[in-house]
This record gives structure tokens, C-alpha cells and sequence, in this order.
């Protein structure tokens, strides 16, 4: 099973960004999802943003994780 986390764009550094859920922070490749700007949701797998997504629908996931943690 491969599982995708919504993450919100803090910085963009050339084909990367670093990214936060929470208190995670990462540093993704958004090659495929070219081009965002800081503060866009993305979905996060494997180190890859593979998707843009809606604010709110982020938003909505990232608290059901919260509830289920």
C-alpha cells in the first residue's frame, strides 16, 4: 500500500521545496508538479510532490490524520 501526505510549500530552491505537515518539515522534488509557489498544498510520496491539491481538501486530510494519530 503507498500512501500520499498533503503538504504545505514553505520554500522553493530551484526543482525542490521544503515542505511541512505539522511540525514535519521536508525537502521534496516538485519537478512534476512545476510550477507552484509557496504556501500551495501538494501531495507528498517517496520524497516526490506527484499532485497540486485544493487548500481545503489538504487541510481536511491533514486534520483526519491528526484525529486518527
Amino acid at each position: 500500500m503507498c500512501l500520499a501526505v498533503p503538504m504545505q510549500v514553505k520554500r522553493i530552491e530551484g526543482g525542490f521545496a521544503l515542505v511541512s505537515a505539522g511540525n514535519l518539515m521536508r525537502k521534496v522534488n516538485i519537478e512534476m508538479v512545476k510550477p507552484l509557489k509557496v504556501g500551495d498544498y501538494v501531495m507528498v510520496h517517496a520524497g516526490f510532490a506527484i499532485q497540486k491539491i485544493d487548500p481545503q481538501k489538504a487541510k481536511d486530510t491533514l486534520r483526519i490524520f491528526d484525529e486518527i494519530h
